[in-house]
């Protein structure tokens, strides 16, 4: 192996970088990349349950739930703003989302990017082999050919090293970008069913029970007023409010 190394040329090291930093993100992506640690099954049907139960969850509860799990994070979060209606809590879901496929898709650019570079790197090294190939025929190579072996040997072990780089790395990187898709839409799929739910079982609208209590107690405070100013200048409000 390391006389192929030694063979290539100088280009045959940014090629064996690019496989090993390939190699590391493949194995880290694989690992982190899997719907059990990121959608764990039944966690919307725990979390609406425990409210159908309780009436609501803590707010200790829901960190400990946002931390553990990327649609842990999501789910928890829509339910910490459920309090201050459907709009609020869609939109901070939807931000969770955003950061949560953002780092979904750490390094997976990085990948996309050594499957671009290795075969760029492989044909330079085999137009610098050619290169070395006429100029040792201009000195006399014809007498020798292992001095023209030496400049086609380069050529041809560039870029063979080039493609065996580049081809995992593209397929890796197209394979994550379709998990990444699949987990996006399964975000999606869970948030709407988890808010689907809380209408369903009512619980969206004791949540928002509070927001309609303030005009209540204006209106009522108004009454209060008239009947005030009423009883201050004499007369019956009651009468004022009937039709002549």
């Amino acid at each position: 192996m390391w006389e192929l190394v030694k063979a290539g040329g100088w280009l045959m090291m940014p090629i064996v970088i690019c496989s090993i930093v390939a190699l590391i993100i493949i194995i880290e992506r694989s690992s982190t990349l899997q719907f059990s640690k990121i959608v764990p099954g039944r966690l919307r049907e725990q979390l609406i349950t425990r409210l159908r139960e309780n009436g609501d969850i803590s707010r200790t509860q829901l960190m400990n739930v946002k931390e553990k799990t990327p649609l842990g994070d999501i789910l928890a979060t829509g339910l910490v703003y459920r309090q201050y209606g459907l709009d609020s809590m869609t939109m901070h879901m939807q931000n969770r989302a955003s950061v949560q496929i953002h780092q979904l898709e750490k390094n997976i650019n990085m990948l996309g990017t050594i499957g671009a570079i290795a075969p760029l790197l492989g044909l330079l090294g085999t137009v610098l082999g050619i290169i070395s190939s006429f100029l040792a025929i201009t000195d006399g190579a014809m007498q020798d050919p292992t001095l023209l072996a030496a400049g086609v040997s380069q050529a041809l072990i560039t870029t063979a090293a080039g493609m065996v780089v580049a081809i995992p790395a593209l397929v890796a990187y197209r394979y994550f970008q379709r998990r990444i898709v699949d987990i996006n839409a399964r975000f999606e799929t869970e948030a709407g069913l988890m808010i689907q739910e809380l209408y369903d079982y009512q619980l969206l609208a004791d949540a928002r029970l509070p927001l309609n209590q303030p005009s209540a107690t204006i209106v009522k405070s108004q009454h209060t007023d008239d009947e005030q100013l009423g009883d201050t200048l004499g007369f019956d409000t009651e009468n004022t409010h009937q039709p002549a």
